[in-house]
């Protein structure tokens, strides 16, 4: 009996894990067909540091949040051996202090990675996902002033059951919020080593869950941009629609961003055509890992470029910036 009440409640706290959901409808009215121009700067706006420096080898992975009159952008930096997250400031999102490290690998974290996060500020409080650890999961991080941070002791979100499309690892986590709720969108990966997205709910950023019938996106066709994976999801509403950048790798690891859209942030459509890439040498090879803030008829996007093309690290990687209309 005891053997036979434990495996119940095993089963009920696995089944807890996963929601049937939908986001709320997004306001504006839809159109079929939009139009769509992107611009960029030319130069990085954010730079790696000096050799020696905690962001020497990569500076990626940027998660741009408004505070007061100021921009806050909590990004990854990588000093050759370990990930950790910085902050830099603005005062109009172009023009960056230098970053200071702000958070480290620690305890369940292990000693590679605490960093390629998405931030809110809400209640005069940053809250900070984050990915880190060997199978990769995700934690959450709490600071009043961005610099101070106070950890969750273990992970919110963890790698999926045996078998399931994200049972090898959770990772990119970009946190949105709809009607009081916060939507995390995610990377996940299987035993086949695909990388797909998908998406969960929570009503307080700790307790989270799934979306029963995740992934949401899967993988391009045999030779498109991103046949090879897809990772670093950015959401917003805008126009009648949920509107997704995010990072696509062919087989030869370069990176592009492309655009999907949708009404109810669950199904969604790629728009065919919307393919965002380097023009510059900095960002030859690797155009990634997109932050968003929308206005009006614009969002603006800063984003990660790199000219090695690599699974993971080592991409000489800077911080972009550029604005894409939607018209």
């Amino acid at each position: 009996m005891k053997l036979a009440l434990l495996l119940l409640a095993l089963f009920t706290a696995g089944c807890g894990r996963y929601r049937d959901f939908r986001l709320p409808e997004p306001q504006g009215t839809p159109s079929a067909s939009q139009t769509f121009h992107w611009t960029s700067h030319a130069r990085p706006v954010l730079s790696r540091g000096a050799p020696g420096e905690w962001d020497a080898v990569d500076a990626l992975n940027p998660a741009v949040v408004e505070a007061g009159d100021r921009y806050y952008n909590f990004y990854s930096g990588f000093d050759g051996k370990t990930w950790h997250t910085g902050l830099s400031v603005s005062a109009d999102g172009i023009t960056w202090t230098r970053g200071e490290k702000v958070l480290s690998p620690s305890g369940w974290e292990g000693s590679y990675i605490a960093a390629n996060g998405a931030a809110v500020y809400m209640n005069r409080e940053f809250l900070y996902w984050y990915q880190a650890g060997v199978p990769p999961r995700i934690g959450l991080a709490r600071s009043r002033d961005g610099k101070n941070w106070r950890k969750s002791p273990g992970p919110v979100l963890e790698p999926g059951p045996r078998g399931s499309w994200d049972e090898r690892g959770v990772a990119d986590p970009y946190v949105m919020l709809a009607d009081g709720r916060f939507y995390m969108y995610y990377l996940g990966q299987d035993r086949g080593r695909r990388q797909r997205l998908g998406v969960a709910v929570s009503e307080d950023g700790v307790a989270w869950w799934k979306l029963r019938r995740n992934p949401i996106l899967e993988l391009g066709e045999p030779g498109a941009f991103d046949e090879n994976g897809l990772g670093e999801p950015a959401v917003w509403s805008q126009k009648g629609y949920y509107w997704m950048l995010y990072t696509g790798r062919d087989l030869r690891e370069n990176r592009r961003m492309g655009l999907a859209r949708s009404r109810d942030g669950v199904g969604w459509q790629r728009l065919a055509g919307v393919l965002i890439e380097g023009a510059e040498a900095w960002n030859s090879r690797v155009v990634c890992d997109a932050s968003v803030a929308p206005a009006g008829a614009e969002v603006r996007v800063w984003f990660g470029g790199g000219d090695v093309a690599r699974p993971d690290e080592r991409l000489n990687g800077q911080i972009g910036y550029g604005v894409l209309r939607i018209q």
